[in-house]
């Protein structure tokens, strides 16, 4: 085992993210880097712990990661995380966790880099057997795939663990050993300690079989992503949404691919044939007058106007009233969005008895600028095209009880701006404008 593996894997990559728990797989992957930025000074490396607190070793491994990185020269960020209780089970709240706290350390120009090796594949590929998956899933890991807009590299992925352990041996490395390793209650660990001993034994190249497998599902997998990479290009409108007219009319087998290949450029997470099924029968084929709506975290699936869309899951907020009591300051949002009152020609400025507030609903007849009439606020939204999930969210500027414009949208006669007084601009600014 030498060099090889990290440099033909990081040809073009010189700023370095690397994932570092202590454990002997990222012990080697880090010392591999340091050597090889010895050979190439312009390699930058940065290193990432993260504490999830579930050992009572937890700080200890902290301190022993910042003892190598300092020895090793190597910028070290330590992040502790709190594991959600979403019934994932905490192996995958722990993996949850963690890379979400990687995609909020990268920086501009940087790739992640992790340590999986062989035998994690061998792994990865039988749980995904054990949950019935199909190609995408025994696909198993790449070397090389997207993630949070850069890359994810995995070099040691085509190295056995034994290579790694006698790598550490022979430069003296030192690494900690996390007890819960040992615990077969987790499958992963299950299957390290019980059941890959006895196929290897059986068969002692069973791990490099696994992974040629796996390859060869990834190949069938992009070859369908190039075979149908058109056909979802024509079904997919501008904002992400999807037709479902054209998908009445393939087999069950094409639109199921279809499906999965829409979410997955959504950074969905895979579904079941089960949840595949779900989103077709409970969303895309629901009665005409339902506003159908499937929850695969952390996003929710919809029907608006005979197409599907995936949209980020919010917290309604059709109750809520938010006082603005100064409106020469930004009002803000939950989320990520804030409101300001500007000088401009759209509404009117509030009268001094009048108390300025947010809402999310309004009753009654409304009248709104252009329209003749009175209509309720669901069937303004209607002649807008306003999908459901944005008219629950959309800012409702209200002068004591009187609505005066909807961010973005609508201002109402009461709320309209007239020549010789002081006017304003009501104004929704989203987080990153």
């Amino acid at each position: 085992m030498n060099l090889n593996s990290v440099a033909n894997a990081l040809p073009l990559h010189r700023n370095i993210l690397v994932a570092f728990s202590g454990g002997l797989d990222s012990t080697v992957l880090l010392h591999k880097l340091v050597c090889w930025r010895e050979q190439s000074p312009d390699v930058t490396l940065r290193a990432i712990h993260i504490h999830h607190g579930l050992s009572v070793n937890a700080d200890a491994w902290t301190t022993h990661c910042q003892q190598v990185c300092s020895e090793w020269a190597v910028p070290l960020e330590v992040v502790k995380v709190t594991l959600a209780e979403n019934g994932l089970g905490v192996e995958a709240h722990a993996r949850e966790a963690r890379y979400a706290a990687f995609r909020a350390s990268l920086q501009p120009g940087e790739v992640l880099v992790t340590a999986q090796h062989l035998d994690d594949q061998c792994e990865t590929f039988l749980l995904a057997l054990k949950r019935g998956s199909g190609p995408a899933g025994l696909s198993a890991m790449a070397v090389e795939s997207e993630f949070a807009g850069t890359k994810l590299l995995r070099p040691l992925l085509n190295d056995k663990r034994d290579d790694l352990e006698r790598w550490a041996v022979a430069n003296a490395l030192r690494w900690i050993e996390d007890e819960s390793n040992q615990d077969d209650r987790y499958d992963r660990n299950f299957l390290r300690l019980r059941v890959l001993p006895q196929l290897t034994d059986r068969w002692p190249h069973f791990a490099e079989a696994a992974a040629r497998s796996a390859a060869l599902c990834g190949e069938q997998e992009q070859l369908l992503d190039e075979l149908l990479a058109n056909e979802l290009a024509a079904l997919t409108g501008t904002q992400g949404q999807l037709a479902i007219e054209p998908l009445l009319k393939v087999s069950d087998i094409r639109r199921a691919a279809l499906l999965r290949r829409w979410l997955a450029q959504r950074q969905a997470t895979m579904p079941s044939r089960t949840m595949l099924e779900r989103i077709w029968q409970e969303v895309a084929l629901a009665r005409e007058d339902a506003n159908p709506l499937l929850q695969v975290d952390p996003f929710e699936i919809r029907r608006y106007q005979q197409q599907l869309w995936l949209i980020p899951a919010y917290a309604r907020q059709s109750d809520m009233q938010i006082a603005w009591p100064d409106t020469t300051q930004p009002l803000l949002l939950p989320g990520s969005s804030a409101l300001h009152l500007v000088a401009g020609t759209e509404i009117r400025a509030p009268n001094e008895d009048e108390r300025v507030s947010v809402r999310f609903t309004a009753s009654g007849n409304l009248h709104i600028v252009g329209r003749n009439g009175g209509r309720k606020l669901k069937k303004i939204w209607q002649e807008l095209g306003v999908a459901p999930w944005l008219r629950d969210t959309t800012p409702l500027l209200f002068y004591g009880e009187t609505l005066i414009a909807a961010a973005g949208y609508f201002v109402t006669v009461e709320g309209q701006f007239r020549e010789g007084s002081e006017g304003l601009a009501f104004v929704r600014q989203r987080k990153g404008q």
